[in-house]
C-alpha cells in the first residue's frame, strides 16, 4: 500500500520532518505558488503550513483526499476553517508553542523602554556618546501591572518576580487564589492604571477588550508610566496612546502589535518615546521548532484516526459513534453557559447521563470547556488549550457519568459554579435520526427547544403581558422570533423565556426590554453551530 502524502508548503524545521517519521511520503511545495499548490493538493492527505500559504475554500476543494490542515503556529487567519469543517477536514495548530517567546519579548520591551536600549544603540552606532541622554530607571521596587493573567501573563509574573518588583494584575476571569499562587495582587483596571510604573498586556482581543486602554485610562496613569503590548493590536487605543506619549502624559511605550500590520504611516512611528517591533512574539528558533514538532505529531494522530487534542474544528479519533453527536451539542451548550454565567466562575461540572455513559465520554468535557471559553479569547480554542485556560483561571473542572436517564436516552449537562455558591446550568440532548440538538433545561427550568445560532434568555417574575412587551420591542428592532418557550417552577414565581431569533439582538434593545419587564437576568447569546 502507498504511504499517505504529507505536503509541506513552507519552510519548517528539520525536527518537523523527523517528528512525522517514516510512515509518510513527504512532498515539498512553495505554498505561495498557487498553481503548484493546487496541483500538489490533488493527492495530499495532509498539508503543513505557516502563515504565507492560503488554505482557502478553493484549496480545500482541490484536495479530495485531504484529512488535516496543520498550521505550525498559533494564528489561523490563512486557513478557511468553515470550508475545512464542511469538507470534513480537521484543522490543527500549535496554541502553546510561542508562550515563552511571547513572555520574554514582553519583558524585553519593558527593559528597552526603561533603559532606552534601542535609542542608545542607534546613537552610538551613529558615532555619538551621549550617556546622560539615556538615563533610565530600575525595575527594582517598581509596581508592574499585568493585564491578563493567563498562560503568558503568568510566565511574565514568574520572571518579573526575580527583579524585586511589586506585581498587581487585572483579569476578571482569574480567582484571587490563582492570582496569589503566581504572586500577583488582583486589582481593578483603574487601580492598575493608577498604581503602576510599568504595565504589560496579555489578553485576547475581543469586542470588550478592543480599545480598553484609552484616553480615560491614560488620564489616571502616573506620568512615569511605561506601557507594553505584545498581545494583540487594538487593545490600546492607538490615537489615545499617541496623544499620551506626545504630550508626555506617560513616559513611554513598547509595541509589538498594531491595529494595522504593518503600521503604515502610523503617527506612533514618529515618536521618540516608543519602542516598536514587527510582531516578533513567536519569532524565535525555539518557538518555530516547537510549533513544527507539535503539528507534525497532530498530523500523525489525525491520519491514524486518533483523538487530536489540538483540533480546532472537529474532534477526530477513536470516539464511540454514539458519543460523537454529543460533541457539537456540548460545545454549543458551553457557549450558552458562558453567556448566562458571565464567565467568572470557580468550577465547571460536566454530567453525562444515559446509554453513552458506558463509553469514554471525556471528549464531552473537553468540548464543553472549548465552548465555554470560545467567546473569551480571539485565538482558536482547542481540546488541549481549553483545559489550560481553565487551569490558568483557577477553575476546577469535573466530569461525572452514569447510565440512568429518566426522560431521554441521553442527557448531558454543563454547570458553572460561582464563588458565592450560585450555579448556572444548561442541559441538552440529541434526538432522532437527524441528530437534532435540543436544550432541555436552563438553570433548573425545564424546556425543550432546538439549539439555534441566536438565543435570548430572560428570567423575570411571571405575570400577564410580558410576551407582548418583548415581542413589540423585538418587532420594532426588526428582530424576527423563530421559536419560543416559557417555563416556570410555580405559579406566580419566576419564569424563564428562551427565544430563538433570526439575528443577534443589539445590547440597547436588550436593556430596554430588561427594564420594561424587570428581568433578573438578560443575556443574548450567539451560538455558532458547525
Amino acid at each position: 500500500m502507498s504511504k499517505p502524502i504529507v505536503l509541506i508548503a513552507e519552510e519548517l524545521s528539520p525536527a518537523t520532518v523527523d517528528a512525522l517519521g517514516p510512515d509518510f511520503d513527504v512532498i515539498n511545495v512553495d505554498g505561495t505558488d498557487r498553481p503548484a499548490l493546487l496541483k500538489a493538493l490533488a493527492t495530499a492527505d495532509a498539508i503543513l503550513v505557516r502563515s504565507a500559504t492560503q488554505v482557502d475554500a478553493e484549496a480545500i476543494a482541490a484536495a479530495p483526499k485531504l484529512k488535516v490542515v496543520a498550521r505550525a503556529g498559533v494564528g489561523l487567519d490563512n486557513v478557511d476553517i468553515k470550508a475545512a469543517t464542511a469538507a470534513g477536514v480537521m484543522v490543527v495548530n500549535a496554541p502553546t508553542s510561542n508562550v515563552i517567546s511571547a513572555a520574554e519579548l514582553a519583558i524585553g520591551l519593558i527593559f528597552s523602554t526603561a533603559r532606552f536600549i534601542p535609542e542608545a544603540n542607534e546613537s552610538l552606532k551613529a558615532g555619538a556618546w551621549k550617556r546622560s541622554q539615556f538615563t533610565g530607571v530600575e525595575l527594582y521596587e517598581k509596581t508592574i501591572g499585568i493585564i491578563g493573567l493567563g498562560r503568558i501573563g503568568a510566565l511574565v509574573a514568574e520572571r518579573l518576580a526575580g527583579f524585586g518588583t511589586k506585581l498587581i494584575g487585572y483579569d476578571p476571569y482569574v480567582t484571587p487564589a490563582r492570582a496569589e499562587q503566581i504572586g500577583v495582587e488582583l486589582a481593578t483596571l483603574d487601580e492598575v492604571m493608577e498604581r503602576s510604573d510599568f504595565i504589560t498586556i496579555h489578553i485576547p482581543k475581543t469586542p470588550e477588550t478592543t480599545g480598553m486602554i484609552s484616553t480615560e485610562q491614560f488620564a489616571k496613569a502616573k506620568p512615569n508610566l511605561r506601557i507594553v503590548n505584545a498581545s494583540r493590536g487594538g487593545i490600546i487605543d492607538e490615537a489615545a496612546l499617541y496623544e499620551a506619549l506626545k504630550t508626555k502624559r506617560i513616559a513611554g511605550a513598547g509595541l509589538d502589535v498594531f491595529v494595522q500590520e504593518p503600521p503604515k504611516e502610523s503617527p506612533l512611528l514618529t515618536l521618540d518615546n516608543i519602542v516598536v517591533t514587527p510582531h516578533l512574539g513567536a519569532s524565535t528558533d525555539e518557538a518555530q521548532e516547537k510549533a513544527g514538532v507539535s503539528v507534525a505529531k497532530s498530523v500523525r494522530l489525525a491520519l491514524a484516526g486518533d483523538l487530536v487534542p489540538d483540533a480546532v474544528n472537529v474532534a477526530g479519533g477513536n470516539i464511540d459513534a454514539s458519543v460523537k453527536p454529543g460533541i457539537s451539542l456540548m460545545e454549543n451548550m458551553g457557549q450558552v453557559l458562558f453567556g448566562i454565567s458571565g464567565g467568572n466562575v470557580t468550577a465547571i461540572e460536566v454530567e453525562v447521563h444515559g446509554e453513552i455513559a458506558v463509553h469514554d465520554v471525556s471528549v464531552l468535557k473537553l468540548a464543553g470547556l472549548k465552548g465555554f471559553y470560545q467567546n473569551q479569547v480571539t485565538d482558536q480554542v482547542s481540546y488541549v488549550n481549553a483545559p489550560l485556560l481553565a487551569e490558568q483561571r483557577g477553575v476546577d473542572v469535573r466530569l461525572t457519568q452514569d447510565t440512568k436517564s429518566d426522560e431521554y436516552r441521553n442527557v448531558t449537562s454543563i454547570k458553572a459554579i460561582h464563588s458565592d455558591g450560585t450555579i448556572a446550568s444548561v442541559s441538552g440532548t440529541v434526538i432522532g435520526p437527524k441528530l437534532h440538538q435540543k436544550i432541555v433545561a436552563v438553570n433548573g427550568y425545564e424546556v425543550e427547544l432546538a439549539m439555534a445560532e441566536n438565543l435570548v434568555l430572560m428570567v423575570y417574575t411571571d405575570r400577564p403581558g410580558i410576551v407582548a412587551i418583548y415581542g413589540k420591542a423585538f418587532a420594532e428592532a426588526k428582530i424576527n422570533i423563530a421559536a419560543m418557550q416559557i417555563a416556570r417552577q410555580q405559579k406566580g414565581g419566576k419564569a424563564l423565556s428562551v427565544i430563538t431569533v433570526d439575528s443577534p439582538v443589539a445590547p440597547e434593545v436588550l436593556e430596554q426590554v430588561r427594564v420594561a419587564i424587570e428581568a433578573d437576568v438578560m443575556k443574548a447569546i450567539s451560538v455558532t453551530i458547525a
